[in-house]
């Protein structure tokens, strides 16, 4: 079996390293495309029968020119960057490796977090996490992993998942909040975990952002297409206190990029 790793937003190389291990130890062939255009994507899955991706778009245009492929895996949880109904016509199978990489993805977002309330590290006074509320959009294996380290820093926690119980929260030592609302009333920080789905999809914006209290920092280490960039623009505009950081680029980022300095967003 031929099979194809194709990242936007490449692996580590000791990641690849060990997926091409596995591969040709198992006697395939590994085809590996970092950074390519959707051209490249197009040339390089026609002739391979299995695709590995990260949160590259998987579409219509993509599946068409892959007439020998039988399996997609999505190395991460969420698989909406996937046409999963065209995949399905088509007689693909696709999988994803939820959990695998959610710690070090919780780890992210307290990089990400300290950076900010150090102020980029440009050496003025900040602040610490001690003490701090810390709300948690989306209980699943990331949240989880951000409660944990959480905790371990001496943070509040709580959580917003209408689809985990109070009692495994409260398990956890973690909080349950029941409205979206509350979420962001009553944390200085929340960390975004929820897929994007029809409902979700720029949920995020301008109404709750401006609940929450002063100096807060909204981290994002789900999916863009949750926030709504109009609307974050104009409650960072008016909250200026407010800071948004995030491990995926905005549509709109060269005009966010000249619109706020780096302490902003």
């Amino acid at each position: 079996m031929k099979i194809l790793v194709a990242t936007e937003k490449p692996f580590a190389a000791v990641a690849v390293d060990g997926i091409r291990k596995v591969i040709e130890e198992s006697g395939n062939e590994m085809v590996l495309l970092e950074k390519g255009s959707k051209e490249d994507f197009i040339n390089a899955v026609a002739d391979v029968e299995g695709l590995i991706v990260r949160s590259d778009i998987v579409d219509a245009t993509i599946l068409d020119a892959a007439k020998n492929l039988k399996v997609i895996v999505r190395a991460g949880a969420g698989v909406d960057s996937i046409d999963l109904s065209g995949a399905k016509q088509r007689g693909i199978c696709v999988m994803n490796t939820p959990g695998q990489n959610s710690n070090a993805v919780a780890e992210l977002v307290f990089g990400m977090l300290i950076m900010m309330i150090r102020n980029n590290f440009n050496g003025t006074s900040g602040s610490e996490l001690k003490g701090k509320k810390l709300g948690i959009h989306a209980y699943g294996q990331v949240g989880r992993n951000v409660a944990r380290i959480a905790k371990g820093l001496g943070m509040e926690v709580s959580a917003l998942d209408p689809f985990v119980k109070d009692e495994d929260m409260i398990a956890d030592g973690i909080k349950p909040l029941h409205s979206v609302e509350e979420l962001y009333k009553s944390n200085q920080y929340v960390s975004l975990h929820i897929p994007a789905t029809s409902e979700t999809k720029k949920s995020i914006g301008e109404k709750l952002i401006k609940l929450m209290p002063k100096n807060a920092v909204l981290i994002n280490t789900a999916r863009k297409e949750i926030i709504d960039e109009e609307s974050l623009t104009i409650a960072l505009k008016e909250r200026t206190d407010v800071r948004y950081i995030a491990d995926v680029k905005p549509d709109n980022a060269e005009a966010m990029k000249s619109e706020f300095d780096h302490s902003t967003c």
